[in-house]
Formats: structure tokens, sequence, C-alpha cells
């Protein structure tokens, strides 16, 4: 009846997605492809109640679900943690790399799970610490032979707006906008954006060639590692100023705190005149790269 793909469609959190990719892996007899569907919702009785397709298990009364939906939750409640620190990807390319399909290299040991859909399309999530070596890893295996869409948003609970499930059906919409020309990156920092992306589109801080995305990621570990996490809130604080009088004096004494590389990395980037939506990127991709002092 359900496919894996539908399975993941009915995610309501980043949790319950990471937990029905490692169920499809780990008990793939939990998803049957042919089974009796439940009965008509009624007082007395009906279907799983979270799947709404399949019978509930009838080892005991209490229980409304069904043995799918049941691993999957078990699951899904070790692994909130996991889920918040992790990043997922959908994306529409040419071809799939042949060491994901093979569950090779850095797709064994760095990354948490990955479904692969089609010929063009897989889904992945990962460490989000991870991404950078992941980009890496793609250009030097398959440089500009890759090409396609790939989506990056991080993971979300179940609120008003909807689930994880609802977030990946809108990425999947969106995909077949772009031509099959290069590859290209769209980066979600709030899964949510996903469903008015015309704002960050506006906003230049959408769509990216891969090599963009990767410099941009390269200039953030170099930015995470060079300034502490409280001057990087003081520098936030500062560029948010909109009296230019006081720009500039906080700007000297700002400077003053600083160690000697610090100085000359802002120097040389001429951070004090990117424009706000620029410097917003930088620490929204800060999120992205770890602190390594």
């Amino acid at each position: 009846m359900l496919s894996i793909f539908d399975w993941l469609r009915r995610c309501r959190s980043g949790a319950e997605l990471l937990a029905t990719m490692k169920c499809h892996v780990l008990e793939p007899h939990l998803f049957p492809n042919q089974e009796e569907i439940g009965s008509p919702f009624c007082f007395s009785d009906g279907p799983c109640q979270r799947c709404w397709i399949y019978p509930p298990c009838r080892t005991s009364s209490r229980l409304k679900y069904c043995k799918a939906c049941m691993a999957i939750m078990r699951r899904a409640a070790k692994l909130g943690d996991a889920s918040r620190r992790s990043v997922v990807i959908w994306a529409f390319v040419n071809r799939v790399p042949g060491q994901l399909q093979r569950s090779e290299g850095f797709y064994k040991n760095d990354v948490t799970c990955f479904y692969v859909h089609d010929d063009n399309h897989f889904l992945m999530m990962m460490n989000r610490y991870k991404l950078k070596a992941w980009l890496q890893e793609l250009l030097i295996y398959h440089g500009p032979d890759l090409k396609g869409l790939i989506q990056i948003f991080s993971t979300t609970g179940e609120t008003r707006k909807g689930g994880m499930g609802d977030i990946l059906c809108r990425a999947v919409h969106q995909e077949s906008r772009f031509p099959m020309d290069q590859l290209r990156i769209r980066f979600f920092p709030d899964p949510y954006q996903l469903l008015t992306p015309h704002v960050r589109d506006k906003e230049g801080l959408l769509t990216f060639e891969v090599t963009e995305f990767l410099r941009l990621l390269e200039m953030t570990t170099i930015f995470r590692a060079l300034l502490p996490p409280r001057e990087q809130e003081m520098l936030r604080d500062l560029t948010n100023l909109n009296d230019s009088k006081e720009e500039h004096f906080y700007w000297g004494r700002f400077m003053g705190y600083l160690s000697p590389e610090a100085k000359d990395m802002l120097s040389s980037w001429n951070l004090r005149q990117w424009p706000k939506n620029r410097i917003r990127l930088l620490y929204e991709l800060a999120n992205y790269a770890p602190f390594t002092p």
C-alpha cells in the first residue's frame, strides 16, 4: 500500500524522519508491500491513528498504532538530540553518486542515514558540521559532471505550519524550477522558509552555485575559528546599529578587543562595508561550522 517515500512524507518531526530511514534499513519487514487496511474510523474501532491506513496492533486494547508506526515512534523518541544536530538534504540530480548507492567512503562513515528514491533523487541526513566536507567530497569525485539542485534545510517538530513531511513535499514541489545545467544549492536555515521561498530569493540569500556556497562555508569556518563566540555576538550587535556615528565609535572600540588575526580577517574581508543581508547569511551559516579555537 504505502511506499517508503509515502512513509517519509508522513513524518511529523525530524526525529521521525530519521527514525523512518533507519527502520527502512534495519527493519525493512515493518513496511510490507501488501497488508490489509484498517477498518473505517468509528467510535469503537478504526485504523492506526498515525498513518490512518493500516490496522492497529491488537496485542493491547490501548494500542492505537500499527506496528510500523509504533516502531518509528519508539525509535524517534531516542533520536531527538541527533535530529536537532542534523541537516536534511533533498537532491534532484542528473545521477545519484555511486558511492552513495554503495554506501562507501563518506556515506558509510559520516552520513547518519540516507534514502535513494530513484536514479535522480536522494534524501540524506547528517550532522550539520559535516556539510562542508560532504560538498567538498562531491566536487572532488564529480566536479562539473554532477548537475541539478540540492536543497538544504534543518529539522523541525510538528507545528501549525506543518511537519517534516510537509516540508519534504514542498522541497519536491520546488525542484522542477531549475534546469539541469549546473549544480545549485538552495539553503533554508529555517525549514518553514520552504513555504515562502520568494522572500529569501528576493534578498539574494537562497540559491547559490555549489562552489560559491562552499566558499561561503569556508569563510564561515575561518570566521568561527578566529572570532570567539562573545566577539561574534558583539559584532552582530555592532552591524545592526542604525546610527553611523555610533557605529563608527563602537567599531574602533570593538577592534581593540580582537586578536591581530581577527583584525586582519575583518579588514581583508572589508566586512564593515558588507550589506546587512550578507552579514545575516554569515551568521546563519555559522550554525554549520564548529567553533575550533
